[in-house]
């Protein structure tokens, strides 16, 4: 699948297309509702469908000192729209040159002149341009006075509320990784490079995964019954993971760490990814080590059994 950058033209072959234009960071179901209207009108008209995204998040670009909140890297964003259909994934780099940009010269110079856009496909409420002044009306009246079709979709609900990015993180920092998941049409997932730790794990006869979650929104703090996928080979994992600061040890330390059961290989330099499941528990401090390794015991057996009936 093609990855585009916004500044450079688009390749001759996929001028034409059909953009479906949004951030798209979590791909929930509104997100993909828009994206395969997207797609079915590219497929219908035999023309490249094309799904857009933007980094860094124009809140990040904004507001830099926010919390984390991304739900996906640019690489799991370009898998997921991969397996959706599109031809390729089109980065919009959000810099002061994109954020000054007016919504008309967005249309005319980015849209219709370095992209060759056919048509653009958007969510109701999506704007922008500088100011945030663009929105599906303009699209509609002056884009289409200058060529350019579009179309809108509008909010796709679950659970008797729009489903939203909003919405999904807020389930995340609450402990609830099923409505995420629900919302998602998949498990909220971390990827990251398996790093050398202080083995405590292992001293405790659980050896642990380390990985620094980065710019990822931070879940709720604890344990959790986990899958797990080691990205060279495919092998998928089960376990339960603690995310958090490690109240135990000293110095704290942010970090999300999967237990796999019945798995002795060595992780360490391996890209995986750990796809939360169910909130098992909230992060404590033990009184001593055996404490901590005989309800590490009872957390691990009820993550098998959660993730066994899953």
């Amino acid at each position: 699948m093609r990855w585009l950058d916004h500044r450079e033209p688009v390749a001759q072959p996929l001028r034409g297309a059909i953009i479906a234009l949004g951030n798209f960071d979590g791909f929930h179901k509104g997100h993909q509702a828009v994206a395969g209207e997207a797609i079915r009108w590219a497929h219908e008209e035999g023309r490249p469908s094309i799904i857009a995204t933007f980094d860094p998040h124009p809140v990040r670009f904004f507001k830099p000192n926010v919390p984390p909140f991304r739900l996906t890297t640019l690489e799991q964003r370009q898998e997921l729209y991969l397996a959706a259909g599109a031809t390729a994934m089109l980065v919009f780099h959000f810099d002061k040159e994109l954020a000054g940009t007016s919504a008309e010269d967005f249309i005319t110079e980015i849209l219709i002149e370095r992209f060759g856009a056919h048509g653009v496909v958007t969510g109701g409420d999506f704007t922008f341009g500088q100011g945030a002044k663009g929105d599906v009306e303009l699209l509609r009246d002056f884009g289409g006075e200058h060529g350019l079709k579009s179309r809108v979709v509008e909010a796709v609900e679950g659970g008797g509320e729009v489903v939203s990015s909003s919405r999904i993180r807020e389930a995340l920092r609450e402990g609830d990784p099923q409505l995420a998941a629900q919302l998602l049409t998949r498990p909220f997932a971390i990827r990251g490079i398996v790093e050398h730790g202080d083995k405590n794990g292992r001293k405790l006869g659980y050896p642990t995964a380390n990985l620094a979650i980065d710019k990822y929104l931070r879940p709720k703090y604890g344990i959790y019954a986990v899958t797990g996928r080691i990205l060279a080979t495919g092998e998928e994992l089960n376990g339960a993971a603690n995310v958090g600061i490690r109240p135990q040890f000293e110095p704290p330390k942010e970090l999300l760490e999967p237990h796999f059961f019945n798995f002795d290989g060595d992780l360490y330099g391996q890209e995986i990814e750990v796809a939360f499941h169910y909130f098992l528990r909230g992060e404590a401090k033990f009184d001593d080590l055996d404490e901590l390794t005989a309800q590490m015991k009872k957390d691990c057996e009820r993550a098998r059994r959660l993730l066994a009936e899953h």
